[in-house]
């Protein structure tokens, strides 16, 4: 596969404000959304009018930084000037007058210590002190739904009801023209489009496009999930990536597959004379026994919801399988472990889900990964066993994923990689203000009385 985007030798890429301006022109585009994520990863964005783009590029769009979201300011802050990447300029497809940057929020003149988009690039330059690259792909998983006319959530196709759904055709077929519609613009825009499948549960797809570098693949993600949204709403259903919105359906995974390259383009993973059989690298094992360090503590951010640990380690559900995660281990093309390898060159972390940040995501695998780099960890032999099998994890003495977000969120902070990583805010270091918000997340969550609660309690004495 080739990291290269064939969109870029139609129209060379924008890297200042005034070819971003031109882009604008040239595109016929009226309106440009300057949009960055908070913390939880909701995408903010102001409508900008082609006549002000230049401007915007060079000065920023100004927020209220409290308001946007989980930010770190209060209603005493000054204001965010989200200032645009002009690098990653995107015509919306299915909105052609509209296009989209993505923009890196400053205060003062300065990045903004808790935008998620600023601490991915922080750790990507850092990276690039090594003459180094990380390359990743995501598998974006999402359930159709809507509403029924009491306001429950279904699935949008009341047909797709069959006992083993994944890849069946009749289920994908009749969401035809919504993946279609997806699958078009995905290459319009370039990106290499090359799956588009019946995932494992009712209800559930899943859309594939070609990897790149780790920023412009956290920046696609953002815009796919807005497309996916977009084009659902359009055709009077709703697009969810939340992790386990059934309760006896698979949930939604964001599987990430990670790669180091050097600077000359050289894959860092490869090696075909692994003796462990792999075609992994000395350096690729060692990333990946750093993600099995920092495994439980990262899982706050790659798993980042209360509802993430009801996806996580769940047992299979009736179509049965799960492809969830529930121990700290790897091996080779073998979907029970958390770490896969595909194949030579890369390597899959299953423990990550549908609402992660990608940014942060991103930045805490990658840490973790060069952690374990730094020192010379080794992963030992890859497991070959099915851990969905009862009792096969015990006896290997493999450890678990936090069964909570609380558990992880604790875990989290126990990491000085991480933390380290993660950085200073003008508020303290920043692992510590995203810990205590899960935190609170958390309590808000076991605070309510479940239907579960009052069917199990509410007569047993």
């Amino acid at each position: 596969m080739s990291a290269s985007d064939p969109a870029a030798s139609v129209n060379p890429v924008p890297t200042t404000a005034e070819e971003l301006a031109a882009a604008v022109e040239r595109d016929g585009v009226e309106f440009m959304l300057a949009m960055f994520v908070d913390m939880h990863g909701k995408p903010c964005a102001k409508l900008i009018p082609a006549s002000s783009v230049e401007e915007t590029a060079k000065s920023g769009a100004g927020f209220a930084g409290f308001a946007a979201g989980a930010l770190g300011q209060t209603p005493a802050d000054p204001d965010l000037a989200a200032i645009p990447d002009p690098r990653s300029y995107t015509v919306l497809p299915w909105k052609p007058e509209v296009a989209v940057v993505q923009c890196d929020p400053t205060v003062g003149g300065e990045p903004w210590p808790f935008a998620p988009r600023v601490i991915l690039g922080r750790r990507l330059a850092a990276l690039a002190e090594r003459s180094m690259t990380l390359m990743c792909g995501a598998e974006a998983e999402y359930f159709l739904v809507r509403r029924s006319p009491e306001g429950e959530v279904i699935l949008a196709d009341d047909q797709d009801s069959a006992a083993s759904p994944c890849y069946d055709v009749r289920g994908l077929m009749r969401m035809y023209d919504h993946l279609a519609a997806v699958s078009r613009h995905l290459n319009s825009l370039g990106w290499g489009n090359y799956a588009n499948d019946h995932e494992d549960a009712n209800g559930q797809f899943e859309q594939n496009f070609r990897y790149a570098d780790a920023m412009t693949t956290a920046d696609r993600l953002v815009l796919f999930r807005y497309l996916v949204h977009s084009l659902a709403e359009e055709a009077g259903m709703e697009a969810t990536f939340m992790p386990k919105p059934f309760s006896n359906l698979t949930g939604n995974g964001l599987h990430v597959h990670l790669s180091l390259w050097s600077h000359q383009g050289d894959e860092l993973f490869v090696d075909p004379d692994d003796p462990r059989g792999l075609g992994v690298s000395g350096l690729g094992y060692q990333f990946i026994a750093g993600m099995l360090q920092h495994a439980r503590s990262a899982a706050a951010i790659t798993c980042p919801t209360v509802n993430s640990y009801k996806r996580m380690g769940a047992g299979p559900p009736l179509s049965g399988a799960t492809w969830a995660p529930a121990y700290v281990a790897y091996g080779g093309n073998n979907r029970t472990h958390m770490l896969r390898i595909p194949e030579p060159g890369r390597v899959e972390n299953r423990a990550v889900d549908g609402l992660a940040n990608p940014y942060l995501a991103f930045a805490v695998l990658l840490e973790a990964g060069l952690d374990g780099v730094d020192r010379g960890l080794d992963p030992g032999e890859p497991n070959t066993a099915n851990l969905f099998e009862a009792g096969v994890a015990d006896k290997a003495g493999l450890g678990s994923l936090p069964p909570t977000l609380l558990h992880a969120a604790d875990e989290l902070v126990k990491d000085d990689v991480l933390r380290s990583a993660l950085g200073k805010t003008p508020r303290g270091e920043y692992i510590d203000y995203y810990a205590e918000l899960k935190r609170q997340e958390f309590f808000a969550y076991h605070s309510q009385v479940s239907s579960w609660e009052i069917d199990t309690y509410l007569s047993r004495v």
